[in-house]
C-alpha cells in the first residue's frame, strides 16, 4: 500500500483553496487527485486537521484472552503449536493455528516442532550415529551426489562443408 502523502503537499492544497482556487485547480496544480483534495478539505473543516488517519491497528481477539493463554504455556511449555491449539480449544478459547502463531510472534513465544517421544516409540542410539559411521551404508551408485559419471555422448554426425558433393 502506498505511502500517505505529506503534511505539507496537504497544507499547500488546503491554503490555494483558501486564497480562492478551487479544489479541481488545487489538485492540478499540486499533482494529486480531486477527490484527494476534496477529502483533505473536508477533514481540515471537521476537525481543523488535515492529518492522515491512522493506518492498520487491528487486534487480535487472543489479546483478550492472553493472560489465560500464556498460563497454560506457562504450565506445560513443552507444547508444539498444534498440541497447545487442541489444550486451548478444551479451555473453550476459540482460536486458529495461525492466529495462535501470530500471537506467539507477538509474544515473542517459540514452540517446538515436533512432538516429545515417549521411551517406547524413541529410536535408541540415534544420537550416537555420526556422519562416519552412516558413510558405508550407502553404496556409491545409488545417490546422484556420490555417482561417478561419464563423460556425455552426443551423436554428431561428421559436418560436411557446403556445396561440397560426392
Amino acid at each position: 500500500m502506498p505511502k500517505s502523502y505529506s503534511g505539507d503537499l496537504r497544507a499547500r492544497v488546503i491554503d490555494a483553496v483558501e486564497m480562492g482556487a478551487s479544489r479541481r485547480e488545487a489538485a492540478d496544480r499540486y499533482d494529486v487527485s480531486v477527490s484527494s483534495a476534496v477529502k483533505w478539505l473536508q477533514r481540515w473543516r471537521e476537525s481543523g486537521s488535515a492529518a492522515p488517519k491512522l493506518r492498520g491497528g487491528s487486534t487480535s481477539r487472543l489479546e483478550a484472552q492472553a493472560e489465560r493463554i500464556l498460563a497454560v504455556i506457562a504450565e506445560r511449555p513443552d507444547l508444539t503449536l498444534k498440541e497447545t491449539l487442541v489444550e486451548l480449544l478444551k479451555r473453550r478459547i476459540k482460536t486458529s493455528r495461525s492466529a495462535l502463531s501470530r500471537f506467539f510472534g507477538r509474544h515473542n513465544i517459540t514452540v517446538k516442532k515436533k512432538p516429545a517421544r515417549s521411551g517406547a516409540t524413541a529410536r535408541p542410539g540415534r544420537g550416537d550415529a555420526g556422519f562416519e559411521s552412516k558413510a558405508c551404508l550407502i553404496p556409491l551408485g545409488w545417490c546422484l551426489s556420490t555417482r561417478l559419471r561419464s563423460a556425455p555422448i552426443w551423436c554428431v554426425p561428421e559436418a560436411v562443408p557446403r556445396g561440397a558433393t560426392d
